[in-house]
Formats: structure tokens, C-alpha cells, sequence
């Protein structure tokens, strides 16, 4: 008898385990005067933390060029690699340590969780966006503040991003079809 796959036969909880690397959560050459701190949680529909999620990063660097940097997995703690990978802990909590984009006002985000089918996508928006941004003129104010990072009162240089898989206060997630 053929028994249908569980989910964590076709997710499994290691995403957060299996995938992450040293110092992958450091986009950010090492010291970095301009070096920004981005940091959350990830919640499920719940409210409860996601401690095994994995959160990828891919953004422009402050001059807006898009090259990134070879041997992204291998930081020498030198070069601006414009990718992370940042598992959450225990409490969901993640932390990036990146500069500000330059050119797209925000920062790419891919999000990886035990439960999900299919990874999803989203933008963190830690600059202002330009007005007349396509993507946050189509959304409603309160869905829109889902992707708007918030700097944080008292602390030079950190901004908040909370990531909420489902129900209210959702993060609006873009549809990426490929071939659609």
C-alpha cells in the first residue's frame, strides 16, 4: 500500500538546520561603517515563532549594481556579497547584517519554512520607495505597511521586518510563477 507523504517528508523541519552557513547572515563586509542591522521574527498564523525558517536575501548594493559577488557562500569579510542566508532561532528571530540598497529601495527576501509547499517571496522595503511605486501603489495601506521595514527608535543603524505567514496582519507575498 501506497501511504501519502507526511509533511515533513515534503518540507521536513530542516531548512533551518541543514541550509546555513558561516556567517551567512553577513552581507555586510565585516565593520563596515554603513553596515545596517535588519532583524525580526517570523510568525505562523498563530502568532507562534517559527524557529526553523530560513530567510534568503538578495539585494543591490549602494551603488545599484546587481553583480553580487562570486563565491557568495565563502565570506572572506571584505567584499559586499549582495546575498544572505539567515536561519530563525529558537524564537523565530532572525538577524541581517547588510547594506543599504542602492537604486531598488528594497531588499529581496525568499522565505523557506516547514509546512510551506513552495517558498515564498517578498520585498523588505528599508529606504523610502520612490512615489509611484508599482508594487505598493496597487496594495491597500495597511497590507503595504506589511513590506515597509521599520527603523528602530534609539538604535543607530537597525531596522525592524516581522514576517507573518498567514491570517491577519499577513505579509503580502508576490506570486513568482515561472513559465505562468
Amino acid at each position: 500500500m501506497l501511504l501519502p507523504p507526511t509533511p515533513s517528508q515534503t518540507i521536513g523541519p530542516y531548512y533551518g538546520t541543514a541550509l546555513p552557513f558561516p556567517r551567512g547572515g553577513d552581507a555586510a563586509p565585516a565593520g563596515h561603517p554603513a553596515a545596517v542591522a535588519l532583524h525580526g521574527h517570523v510568525r505562523d498564523g498563530e502568532g507562534a515563532p517559527v524557529p526553523d525558517a530560513l530567510l534568503e536575501f538578495w539585494q543591490a548594493a549602494p551603488d545599484g549594481s546587481l553583480t553580487g559577488a562570486p563565491g557568495s557562500l565563502r565570506r572572506d569579510g571584505e567584499t559586499f556579497t549582495g546575498w544572505a542566508r539567515v536561519p530563525t532561532d529558537r524564537d523565530g528571530h532572525y538577524v541581517l547584517r547588510t547594506l543599504l540598497p542602492g537604486g531598488a529601495p528594497y531588499l529581496a527576501l525568499c522565505v523557506h519554512a516547514r509546512g510551506l509547499n513552495r517558498h515564498l517571496f517578498t520585498r523588505v522595503y528599508v529606504t523610502d520607495p520612490p512615489p509611484g511605486d508599482a508594487l505598493l501603489a496597487a496594495l491597500p495601506a495597511d497590507r503595504r505597511a506589511t513590506l515597509l521595514a521599520r527603523p528602530e527608535a534609539g538604535r543607530r543603524d537597525t531596522y525592524r521586518f516581522d514576517v507573518k505567514l498567514q491570517g491577519e496582519g499577513e505579509t503580502v507575498f508576490l506570486d513568482w510563477s515561472a513559465g505562468d
